[in-house]
């Protein structure tokens, strides 16, 4: 993630928005995009998700019909029991039943079976932005030649709000066969990057939905109500206070603990034949629960305002590209966002959201831009092409990251050790939140931990690395390794870090240590920067904010001819 939680964020390639009419909204998910329907007007807020807001959801996209929309985020999933109780008077519906109970009451609802749902797992060889039609056929033709069947999918949505575009389409180039395993997929992967030397991801779809029933139960433990999903409302959006929720799954701090949330709870069976907790919460109150995960809450306001900016489009970009095989668009968690909700609110990040309600950023021909993020630049900008590829995205240009103009500073492309080692004023080193082992990093291996690291490309044992190709702010975008086996190259800035360990980022410089008979003994990774480099650097943001810039300058200097306007 970001600051706080762990360096940078995981991110899918930026969008760049094809034309679209105002006022309507355009159906997605999964399917090509061709049928435009007008948006209705907008009409009074209602208390609650409506059905059709709720089918909206169901369908992967957002409804922007009474401005703010509501966001289905996973709480719990893969659960037998959960327990809760509602901050206002409960309103639930299970079907045509209604359930309703005084704040403070407290609620059980269990699984009484489900069945799980079938999902077919196909192998992502690529993922290009909607804009990027030649690179699809070029991605097509390349696997084509090497003897695979492929085909595209498209995933995301676009819509029109008030002459504003949002676009998140996305293209994804599949084997064109499925499995009906993860582990039977995961042999492919493995197979292809034996073979050529690429990384692959697994895109997974329902072919059949999961089925099965729950149970609510009172204090007492006595039936309540029972049904396939059950939507409990709070009285005033007062929110629930939900038990033991899990989180930081996968990681060392991986643990539970109570957490109330704003909106409403939709519970119901999830993919695994299990129960899933899922929180019906408005796009302002999810960024009151996840900005703090982002950013540190104490620096400051202009700084908060950036991010939380940058954090709202961050979200509507996700919307309908993640979590296709699941009963919910975005999870609580480090591989979409980390939001605690209520419980993980501050005073000044509330402050951050109201300020900038309703507000994103918008190149010159009104289309959202994909605000990324990372924690820490190192002192220059990444551009989008440079790390995941397609064409140019003119919000996404690699920039200095200097308060000031400083003459002799090297360009980092063609000079990245002189750059290194310069004492030059980047915002993410002035900070006063600015950790020296995040702006400047070492890394060392044993030739028998790199060959380790190497294993599953087949070269043996490592005895040359070179990095052919760099980015603007001299990220590495090719890599050559060669071994006593053979050689490959490894294309793409996150490639490359995962290859060797989950580098802090692909700006740096790699050198060895011979032995008297010339055999690698020691590599050395000398590098700069925390994450992949494009768009806001979380850190001089706030080196930023503290020189007096203010939210629409810090983000006018990372989003180049973006400006900030309102969504809703």
């Amino acid at each position: 993630m970001g600051l706080v939680a762990v360096g940078c964020l995981r991110h899918h390639p930026p969008s760049t928005v094809a034309s679209a009419p105002a006022s309507v909204e355009v159906s997605a998910s999964g399917s090509r995009p061709d049928a435009v329907a007008p948006a209705p007007p907008p009409g009074p807020p209602e208390q609650g998700p409506t059905p059709e807001a709720l089918a909206a959801l169901n369908a992967k996209r957002l409804d922007f019909r009474h401005g703010e929309p509501t966001v289905p985020v996973r709480l719990m999933e893969n659960a037998t029991e959960v327990r809760f109780k509602p901050r206002g008077r409960m309103h639930l519906t299970v079907g045509k039943q209604r359930v309703e109970s005084p704040p403070g009451t407290l609620w059980r609802v269990r699984l009484v079976h489900g069945e799980p749902a079938t999902v077919a797992v196909h192998v992502q060889l690529a993922e290009l932005r909607h804009a990027d039609k030649e690179g699809v056929k070029t991605e097509e033709a390349l696997w084509r030649g090497r003897g695979f069947a492929v085909r595209t999918q498209t995933v995301g949505g676009v819509y029109g709000i008030s002459g504003k575009v949002i676009d998140n389409r996305h293209y994804r180039v599949l084997l064109d066969e499925s499995f009906a395993t993860e582990a039977a997929a995961k042999q492919r992967q493995a197979e292809l990057i034996t073979t050529f030397g690429v990384r692959t991801q697994l895109f997974e779809q329902v072919t059949a939905p999961s089925t099965g029933e729950l149970e609510l139960l009172n204090a007492e433990g006595n039936p309540a109500a029972t049904g396939a999903q059950m939507v409990a409302e709070s009285e005033g959006a007062a929110g629930f206070d939900v038990e033991r929720v899990e989180y930081g799954v996968g990681y060392d701090f991986h643990d539970f603990e109570n957490r109330s949330y704003h909106g409403a709870l939709d519970l119901r069976v999830d993919a695994h034949g299990k129960l899933a907790v899922i929180n019906l919460v408005s796009l302002e109150d999810l960024l009151k629960g996840l900005v703090p995960s982002e950013i540190f809450s104490r620096a400051p306001a202009e700084a908060l305002k950036a991010q939380a900016v940058t954090a709202r489009g961050e979200v509507l970009a996700k919307i309908g590209t993640k979590h296709l095989a699941d009963p919910y668009l975005l999870c609580s968690e480090q591989h979409c966002a980390v939001y605690k909700g209520l419980s993980g609110e501050t005073a000044a990040t509330n402050a951050a959201v109201d300020a900038t309600r309703g507000e994103g950023l918008f190149d010159a021909e009104g289309r959202l831009v994909d605000s990324v993020y990372s924690a820490v630049c190192g002192g220059h900008t990444e551009s989008n092409e440079n790390v995941w590829g397609g064409p140019p995205n003119p919000s996404l240009r690699g920039v200095p990251d200097l308060l000031h103009a400083l003459p002799g500073v090297p360009s980092p492309r063609e000079n990245l050790s002189k750059f290194l080692a310069t004492d030059m004023p980047a915002a993410c080193q002035r900070s006063s939140f600015s950790q020296a082992t995040k702006f400047r990093w070492t890394r060392q291996f044993s030739a028998a931990q790199l060959n380790g690291l190497t294993a599953a490309l087949g070269l043996g044992p490592i005895h040359a690395l070179k990095v052919l190709e760099r980015g603007v702010s001299g990220r590495a975008r090719l890599l050559t390794l060669a071994g006593e086996l053979g050689a490959t190259e490894i294309r793409g800035e996150l490639n490359i870090r995962r290859q060797f360990g989950m580098l802090n980022s692909a700006m740096f410089v790699v050198t060895e240590e011979k032995d008297a008979h010339g055999q690698p003994v020691r590599w050395t990774f000398t590098g700069g920067g925390w994450g992949h480099g494009v768009g806001l650097c979380q850190t001089g943001a706030i080196g930023r904010a503290e020189a007096g810039q203010d939210y629409r300058s810090i983000l006018k200097h990372y989003f180049s001819g973006a400006q900030v306007s309102q969504v809703y």
